[in-house]
């Protein structure tokens, strides 16, 4: 069998590029995926702040969560905003032996404000504050000027100081947790043998000024730690790690070193690390199912031109078991070269992927991607594996079924096996079975991997019921194309009908291409449609005030509120809490004042008994609590903090305004940013002036603007455009291989009629009339592959709208939708058009001239 299968090989090498080609994109997606799984899991953040210290002790930035089982195991999850810990730990901290100093370290926002406009750190990355106490743990040496010592005096970092043109002596504005002020430059910093800090800028403040600006009395973000001669960095921080457990506990602080302190100072790269391990499974796991699904059908279609040759084989006395390996070495040498192929393209597609993630945000600069071998030979491991499943599972019957018979298969589709039909239902009812699982899931980290796994169960089913749904579409379509009265209507109709399984294997990746591609595109707009509609229904504010730099000052809202005609100023603020493991956005609004601005649609309770001890939920959180009015809660704010909280009113729109609302004060005490980016107003004043005399108020403040409501609900929508292109690139290697995969599985389909269309060449058929053939019979492919996609499109967003949207319903902006099906039906017909011309140019010597 390997002198056959290497003879098959290498006479029928152009039957199987379509396999090949396939393979390789399952490998470059499965090693795509590795490498963001591989950089989640290993990836390392060099220090810069803190590479002056060897250990850094911080707050734990996970909740956890012991199960009730009797594995007893304990989760942690990751908080949005960074934890605080006690400073008073740097002098115990300073007791252990072999430390020789401990250094508290406090950060804030803190931006340079030149003509009007905030100056962030380099290439984008964020500007930080800090005491001067704290330089040394970097360590930043004074390269001209002195130490700040005064209040308003300010030390820059060389490279910011060079980007800004700032020197010693020179009265600049920053903008941090407070109004813009001036300060006086004093000094010019950076660490030695080296001009600044790459992935940030730093400000340092005198260390009283730092307090006040961080609003943190007493706490601290980390503190820095240097060790006695002689003492090893790892002994020493094991011994701090055992004085802070016995003291406070294990589940408070962290002691990092070496590469691990990075962890600490870049916390968004940190958090980025975990989501790549999540979307690195995710997107892998969706990958690998989808991969086997596009190579099983790259191979039905390869096999079913080799029906003959089989028959033939099975005719001269080869066995299934010798055919079955025979295609089982052919498989395994074409996906062993292709995976190696695609898992070394798969390196160059992360990198690619990763400048996509950084571009809208996903992922920071700072976090590098972890390139090792793991993930191509995994890929390549992968890959063979779906090629030897992928042929087995194609070559059964063909390989089972009785010589005579196989002759006749080999010239016509005659019928479909019974057990692919009853598979198919089987696949199908698992699809309705997930939609109802999906339309109880009102958890965003619970419904997405469902939503995803319901396209590739629905597509599973196209995919064995294929055959069934093309003869029935065939037998629609042949009607119109023979009362065309065309000979190629005429052709296009017997094709369909007669070779309706080689039909159906292009219905499959069109049908996932349009499928995957509507739900990346049209679950954030359904999400953000339900959203807007309660935001909408319970907004009755006149203006919005928005920052998108670092805030709406408290100074801004005292100006705001003492404006003729102003009735009314609430400030908002949101962050993400955790109710044991699960995640629930938060907002905190002035209570004094939000009746006259928000309506949350309340069902019990009152808003207005807000304060520092109490909470307002939505109806889904109460529901999924079972809590009601009165009510106590145990929640973990975005920093870390518990708190109790008594329920004094459910509201009932949860998913625009948050599922849970406490006081803007409270909130913004547990926040890396305690000023608002949203301040709603009320007005009474109907005069032309007043958007004016609002935004002369708020033009000393960088950042902040004024927009009525249809501005505001316009730069909603275009945050939502932002959101749904995040999750297109998130989803990217998926898309893209469903797109690669349609364009193949037509190709493939077109090319392997060249004796077909040799034969019609020589019974008179013209080249014209075959590619306009052609076309209409693959047009009427796409059509069934687009009406199968959308609809199972829309059933998954109804239900993934049930639960997630309160029923809102699915949204398809219809230019989107358009543009999808308009790209599917040309990415189907272009590639036929042009797989249809090397068709016929195959055999061109044994015809003469049309």
């Amino acid at each position: 069998m390997f002198g056959l299968a290497w003879s098959t090989l290498r006479s029928r090498m152009a039957g199987f590029v379509g396999a090949f080609v396939a393979l390789s994109c399952a490998a470059a997606v499965v090693a795509t995926c590795g490498v963001l799984l591989d950089t989640g899991l290993r990836g390392d953040l060099e220090s810069q702040r803190y590479a002056g210290v060897p250990v850094v002790v911080a707050g734990d930035q996970l909740v956890y969560e012991t199960s009730q089982k009797k594995d007893g195991k304990t989760k942690g999850k990751p908080v949005v905003e960074r934890v605080w810990i006690d400073r008073d730990l740097a002098s115990r901290i300073a007791d252990v032996p072999g430390v020789a100093s401990a250094i508290a370290e406090v950060s804030f926002a803190a931006h340079l404000v030149i003509d009007g406009e905030l100056v962030s750190g380099p290439d984008g990355a964020p500007s930080w504050g800090h005491g001067w106490g704290s330089a040394a743990i970097t360590p930043m040496a004074l390269r001209t000027g002195t130490a700040p010592e005064a209040a308003g005096d300010v030390v820059v970092d060389a490279e910011l100081a060079a980007r800004a043109d700032v020197a010693p002596g020179d009265v600049v504005t920053i903008a941090s947790t407070e109004a813009p002020a001036e300060y006086r430059v004093v000094g010019i910093a950076a660490p030695p043998g080296r001009d600044g800090l790459h992935g940030q800028s730093a400000l340092y403040f005198t260390d009283a000024d730092a307090d006040r600006l961080a609003r943190r009395p007493g706490q601290a973000v980390a503190i820095g730690i240097t060790v006695a001669a002689g003492a090893d960095p790892r002994e020493v921080a094991t011994e701090i790690d055992t004085t802070l457990k016995a003291a406070i506990g294990a589940q408070n602080v962290v002691v990092r070193t070496g590469s691990q302190r990075g962890q600490v100072e870049f916390l968004e790269a940190e958090q980025a690390r975990i989501r790549l391990i999540s979307l690195g499974g995710a997107i892998g796991g969706t990958s690998l199912l989808v991969s086997v699904l596009v190579v099983v059908g790259t191979f039905t279609l390869q096999l079913q031109q080799r029906r003959r040759e089989i028959a033939l084989l099975r005719a001269v006395a080869a066995t299934p078991r010798q055919i079955r390996r025979m295609v089982g070495i052919e498989a395994a040498t074409v996906g062993t070269t292709a995976g190696a192929l695609g898992a070394g393209t798969g390196l160059s597609l992360a990198v690619w992927l990763r400048s996509l993630l950084i571009d809208v945000g996903v992922l920071p600069e700072t976090l590098e991607l972890v390139m090792s071998p793991f993930p191509v030979i995994a890929a390549v491991v992968v890959t063979v594996v779906a090629a030897w499943v992928a042929a087995q599972v194609s070559v059964r019957r063909s390989a089972r079924i009785a010589p005579t018979e196989a002759l006749v298969e080999a010239s016509v589709d005659t019928r479909v096996p019974v057990l692919r039909v009853i598979a198919g239902l089987v696949a199908l009812a698992g699809y309705f079975v997930v939609l109802t699982v999906l339309s109880h899931l009102d958890s965003e980290a619970a419904a997405t991997p469902v939503t995803f796994l319901s396209v590739v169960l629905a597509v599973v089913a196209v995919a064995l019921l294929g055959p069934l749904l093309t003869w029935v579409a065939a037998a629609v379509a042949a009607v119109p194309l023979r009362l065309s009265g065309r000979p190629s209507g005429y052709l296009a109709a017997e094709s369909l009908r007669t070779r309706w399984g080689r039909s159906a294997a292009a219905v499959t990746p069109l049908c996932l291409m349009v499928a995957m591609t509507g739900t990346v595109l049209f679950v954030p707009t359904t999400l953000a449609a339900a959203a807007n509609n309660q935001l909408d229904a319970g907004r009755s504010e006149s203006y919005v005030v928005v920052s998108d730099g670092l805030g709406v000052p408290p100074d801004a809202l005292d100006a705001l509120a003492a404006l003729d005609g102003v009735t009314a100023v609430t400030a908002q603020l949101q962050s993400t809490v955790r109710a044991g493991l699960t995640p629930y956005p938060i907002q905190g609004l002035s209570v004094d004042t939000h009746h006259q601005t928000v309506d949350l649609d309340v069902q019990s309770g009152a808003v207005s008994a807000l304060d520092h001890n109490t909470v307002a939920v939505s109806e889904r959180y109460a529901r999924n609590h079972g809590v009601t009015v009165g009510d106590t809660i145990d929640i973990s704010l975005g920093d870390r903090t518990p708190a109790d909280l008594r329920v004094v009113a459910v509201y009932a729109r949860g998913l625009g305004f948050g599922d849970l609302t406490i006081t803007a004060e409270q909130l913004a005490n547990h926040t890396d940013n305690p000023l608002p980016r949203a301040v709603y107003i009320a007005t009474s004043d109907p005069r032309d002036d007043l958007a004016d005399r609002l935004t002369t108020v708020v033009a000393g403040y960088p950042g902040v603007a004024v927009l009525d409501s249809e501005r505001h609900h316009a730069a909603q929508q275009q945050r939502d455009a932002d959101n749904a292109r995040t999750n297109l690139v998130v989803m990217a290697p998926i898309v893209a291989f469903a797109l690669v995969a349609a364009v193949n599985t037509v190709a493939t389909a077109t090319t392997q009629r060249s004796h077909e269309l040799a034969l019609l060449r020589r019974v008179g058929a013209t080249r014209r009339q075959l590619r306009r053939a052609i076309r209409w019979e693959i047009t009427t492919i796409a059509l069934l592959a687009i009406t199968l996609g959308a609809a199972t499109t829309l059933a998954t967003l109804t239900a993934f709208s049930r639960g997630m949207a309160a029923g809102a319903g699915a949204s398809l902006p219809p230019v989107t939708l358009g543009l999808v099906t308009a790209f599917a039906i040309a990415v189907a017909v272009i590639t036929a058009a042009a797989a249809g011309r090397t068709a016929l140019r195959m055999h061109s010597g044994d015809t003469h001239g049309s």
